[in-house]
Parts: C-alpha cells; structure tokens; sequence
C-alpha cells in the first residue's frame, strides 16, 4: 500500500474508534442503569483528561474536573445509586470528527432528556467539543467540554 492510502485508513480507523468510544461514554451515562461503572467511566480518558462546563451557566453548574478519576468520580456521582436521575438519554448528533495522527477532535449537538428524582423532566441541547489522543492503540477522551445550549422543561 503507499503511503497516501495508509493515511486514509488511519483517519478512518480514528474516525470509527472515536464514534464507538462516544457512544460507550454516552452509554455508560444513560439511566436507568443497575449501578454507575465508574471504572468503565475512568477507562475512557486520558490520565491526565479534563472535563469541564463551558459558557456562563454551565461553568457555574458543571465546573472543571482534572485527571482521569475526578472526572469519573464527577461523572459518576449524577449515575446510579444516586437517585438525581430516574431516566436520563443522550442522543449525539451533527457530528463532526477531524483526525490528525494521534489526536483528534470532535464536535456534536447533544440532546438530553432527562427525569429527575423529584418527577421534574427537561429537555438540553448541548454542544460538545472534545478533544481526543490515541494511548498505545487506545483512543480516550483528553479534553470534554460542554456548553449548554438550551432547556426546557417538560410537563409530565
């Protein structure tokens, strides 16, 4: 194969392990759910990741959270057995995925709908931008950031 086509793969083969990664994260974030896997949760980034709200409001609601079990512990936190959630979905959309090499970043609109404990439900449109590094084969998340975009209230 030359060198041209090589390439091509590799940004493919990126491209792909970038999708499947965001749609285990998104998983693993969804509710109902027996337990929260945290662990599973901290696998998906980098050692050194941060995740972190953007825009005035969701920096106020999210804050920043660096290192790889912070921000599994921050993400797990809102996931069963904590009861904030009695169902949470997340749907990625408008996606958008530059791979360079061992690095890559990505962008979606993000819809999530979500219940609450105390029987209020909403609907969030988010944008994600999130930056991504290839680890001895292993694609994982290095920067997550999210910015609310919108939300509305349901009537149940």
């Amino acid at each position: 194969m030359n060198e041209a086509l090589l390439q091509r793969l590799a940004t493919l083969e990126g491209e792909s392990a970038v999708r499947r990664l965001m749609a285990r994260y998104m998983d693993l974030c969804d509710v109902p759910r027996a337990q929260a896997l945290v662990s599973e949760l901290a696998e998906l980034f980098c050692i050194d990741a941060i995740w972190e709200g953007i825009g005035t409001q969701t920096a106020q609601t999210f804050g920043q959270h660096r290192g790889r079990e912070a921000v599994a512990a921050f993400v797990g936190g809102y996931l069963p057995p904590s009861d904030h959630f009695r169902l949470n979905l997340h749907y990625l959309t408008s996606e958008s995925i530059l791979v360079d090499g061992q690095s890559a970043q990505g962008q979606w609109i993000m819809q999530q709908i979500s219940t609450y404990a105390d029987g209020r439900s909403e609907l969030f449109g988010t944008r994600l931008n999130i930056d991504f590094r290839c680890v001895d084969g292993t694609w994982l998340i290095a920067h997550f950031r999210t910015q609310r975009l919108f939300n509305q209230g349901l009537n149940a």
